[in-house]
C-alpha cells in the first residue's frame, strides 16, 4: 500500500507570497503612475507595512472572514495593498469592472454580496449611480489620501489605514479558502462568478513564472497592462511580487504615449495587455518613428492576437508571447514560445507557430472533443470543443449548486485543435464559427488577414444568412485615422491565401467597432447592426 511521505506541508496562502517578497526583496520598488506626469514610488518593505495596516483597519471595521469586499480601480499601489489585505486575513476581494453596464455591474454587486467597495475617484459619478441599487453595501471607500482628504462626505483610503498594527501577523488557514472574486462579462445573460482559491491563486502563479510562460525573474521590470479587474491582472500582482520583480502600474491612462513614457522611463522588459492596447502603443511608437530601449516581451491575449502585430513588435525588438486564458481558468491556460528545434525554422514557419496559442502550463489539461464528447486526435489538423481541467480551473459558478463541467471537463466555448507537441490553435469560438456549403470558415483566420492592410485599425468576421450556402463570411472594417481603404484593397490581400469560397462576399464600413467591457469584438451586436433589420425587412 502507499506510503505517505516525511515532508513538511505548509499551506498555500497569498500572505505567503508577500512574506516571501518582502523577507528576501525588501527593496525592491512599485511604481505608480498616478496621472498629469506625478509618480509615486515606494518599497516592498513599504508596500508590505501599509499592507498589514490595511488588514488591520479591515478587522477594525468588522470585515469577517468570508466576507466580500468590492473594488473599482486601476492599477495602482493601493488597488495592490487591497489584493492582499483582504486575502491575508481570509476575506475575499471581489474585483469589478467598471466597463459593464450599469445594471450589470449593480447586479454583480448584489449577487457578490460586497460589504464595502473602494474606489478610484475617477469612477465618483458611476458610484453615485450605483448606491442606490446596492443597498446591502455598508460603506464606499474612496481611495484617496491624505486622511483629510473629503469626498461627499464618504470615508477615504487613509482612514483605514491609522490603526496600531504592531502585533499583528497574518492567521493560517486552509489553503483552499476562497481569495478573489472575479464575474464574466456576461454577453449571453447575467454574468457569472468565479471563486478562487488560495491554493488555486499560488499554483497558477508558479506555473505563470516558468520561463516557457511568462518567465518572470527578479532581473525583470513588470508593467500589468491588463486592468486589475480582467482575471486579476493575469495573476501578475502575484506572480511578479512571487518573483521579486520590479511592479510598474500604469494607473488610468493607457494611451500610447503615456505608456511609451511610462515603459521607457522605469525600464519596463515584461509588459501584457489584450490587442487593442498594444495597438495603441504600437502605432505611437511607429508614428513617431520610436524604438523600445528595454521592452523585450509583450505578452499578448483576452483575444487572437493578429499576427501582423507580432511581427510589428518583432521589428521593435520585442518577442511577442501569444497567450491564451479565461476568467473560469484564473486565466492563463498556454503561453506560446519555441521549442528548441523551431528556432532554425524560417521567418513565415515561426510566426505560423507563434500566432498559434501555444502550450499548456503544467498544472492545465487539455482535450479537444466531438460533440458527442468523444476525445478527437492531437494532430494539428482536427478541430473540436476546447476542453480543460486542471489545478485553477473552475469547477462551479459562484453561488451556484450545479456543476459547470461535463464529465470533469470545463467546456471553454472555443473551437481549437491541437498539434503533437501540445500546440493549441484556436480557430473560432464555437458560436462565431461559419459553416457555409457544409465547408467550416474560421473568422480568426479571415480577420487577421484584413489586419494586415495597413490602412484596417480593426477587423471583424460575421456571418450572413445564405439560401444557396447556408451562411457567408461577411467582413466589418474600422479603418485608421486619416485613410481610405477600399473593400477591393482589402479583398485583394485574400488571392492565393485561402480558398475562393473562404474569401468574404462584402466588406462594410464602420466608424466604430463594438467591444465587449473586456476588449473583445462584440459579435452580437455587429449581427444586429448588418443583418437583423435586413433580415426583419426581408
Amino acid at each position: 500500500m502507499p506510503v505517505p511521505g516525511n515532508m513538511m506541508s505548509l499551506p498555500l496562502l497569498i500572505s505567503s507570497i508577500l512574506t516571501h517578497a518582502v523577507t528576501n526583496n525588501p527593496n525592491q520598488l512599485i511604481v505608480t503612475a498616478l496621472g498629469n506626469g506625478s509618480i509615486h514610488r515606494y518599497r516592498y518593505a513599504d508596500f508590505a507595512t501599509r499592507t498589514r495596516k490595511l488588514a488591520v483597519g479591515l478587522q477594525a471595521n468588522n470585515i469577517q472572514p468570508g466576507d466580500r469586499v468590492g473594488t473599482l480601480a486601476w492599477n495602482t499601489h493601493r488597488h495592490l495593498e487591497i489584493y492582499y489585505a483582504t486575502a491575508g486575513i481570509g476575506v475575499i476581494c471581489h474585483t469589478i469592472n467598471p466597463r459593464l453596464h450599469l445594471d450589470q455591474i449593480a447586479f454583480i454587486i448584489n449577487d457578490a454580496q460586497d460589504t464595502v467597495v473602494f474606489f478610484d475617484q475617477h469612477f465618483s459619478e458611476l458610484v453615485e449611480q450605483l448606491i442606490p441599487l446596492c443597498p446591502a453595501v455598508q460603506q464606499w471607500v474612496v481611495l484617496q489620501e491624505p486622511d483629510n482628504a473629503c469626498h461627499e462626505g464618504r470615508p477615504n483610503y487613509a482612514q483605514w489605514l491609522q490603526h496600531d498594527y504592531a502585533q499583528f501577523t497574518w492567521p493560517q488557514f486552509d489553503e483552499n479558502t476562497a481569495s478573489g472574486l472575479c464575474y464574466t462579462s456576461g454577453t449571453t445573460g447575467n454574468p457569472k462568478g468565479a471563486l478562487y482559491a488560495h491554493r488555486s491563486t499560488v499554483l497558477h502563479a508558479y506555473a505563470s513564472c516558468h520561463p516557457d510562460a511568462l518567465g518572470i525573474s527578479r532581473k525583470n521590470t513588470v508593467m500589468p497592462l491588463v486592468p486589475m479587474f480582467h482575471v486579476n491582472a493575469w495573476g501578475l500582482p502575484y506572480s511578479a511580487l512571487m518573483s521579486g520583480a520590479k511592479i510598474v502600474m500604469p494607473g488610468a491612462d493607457l494611451s500610447g504615449a503615456a505608456l511609451y513614457q511610462l515603459c521607457e522611463s522605469e525600464g519596463v522588459t515584461l509588459s501584457a495587455g489584450v490587442p487593442s492596447v498594444w495597438q495603441g502603443l504600437v502605432d505611437h511608437a511607429q508614428t513617431n518613428g520610436l524604438s523600445f530601449s528595454t521592452l523585450d516581451r509583450a505578452v499578448i491575449g483576452g483575444s487572437a492576437c493578429p499576427p501582423a502585430m507580432i511581427t510589428a513588435l518583432a521589428r521593435m525588438g520585442v518577442s511577442v508571447r501569444h497567450a491564451w486564458g479565461m476568467t473560469e481558468v484564473s486565466p492563463l491556460g498556454t503561453v506560446c514560445t519555441l521549442l528548441p528545434e523551431q528556432e532554425s525554422f524560417d521567418d513565415t514557419e515561426k510566426l505560423h507557430i507563434l500566432a498559434s496559442q501555444g502550450r499548456p502550463l503544467f498544472g492545465a489539461q487539455f482535450s479537444i472533443m466531438d460533440e458527442n464528447g468523444q476525445a478527437l486526435p492531437h494532430d494539428g489538423k482536427t478541430t473540436g470543443n476546447l476542453m480543460i481541467r486542471g489545478n485553477w480551473v473552475i469547477e462551479r459558478y459562484y453561488g451556484h449548486d450545479e456543476t459547470a463541467l461535463e464529465n470533469g471537463w470545463f467546456h471553454t466555448g472555443d473551437v481549437a485543435s491541437i498539434d503533437a507537441n501540445g500546440y493549441m490553435r484556436i480557430t473560432d469560438r464555437s458560436k462565431d464559427v461559419i459553416k457555409s456549403g457544409g465547408e467550416w470558415i474560421s473568422s480568426i483566420d479571415i480577420e487577421n488577414i484584413a489586419l494586415e492592410h495597413t490602412d484596417v485599425l480593426s477587423a471583424a468576421c460575421i456571418a450572413r444568412a445564405d439560401k444557396k450556402w447556408g451562411e457567408r463570411p461577411i467582413l466589418i472594417i474600422m479603418k485608421k485615422p486619416a485613410t481610405t481603404p477600399t473593400a477591393e484593397g482589402i479583398l485583394a490581400l485574400y488571392k492565393d491565401r485561402v480558398a475562393k469560397w473562404m474569401v468574404p462576399d462584402d466588406v462594410y464600413f464602420i466608424d466604430n467597432m463594438p467591444m465587449t467591457a473586456t476588449g473583445k469584438l462584440q459579435k452580437t451586436t455587429l449581427r444586429t447592426m448588418f443583418f437583423e433589420p435586413r433580415e426583419q425587412s426581408a
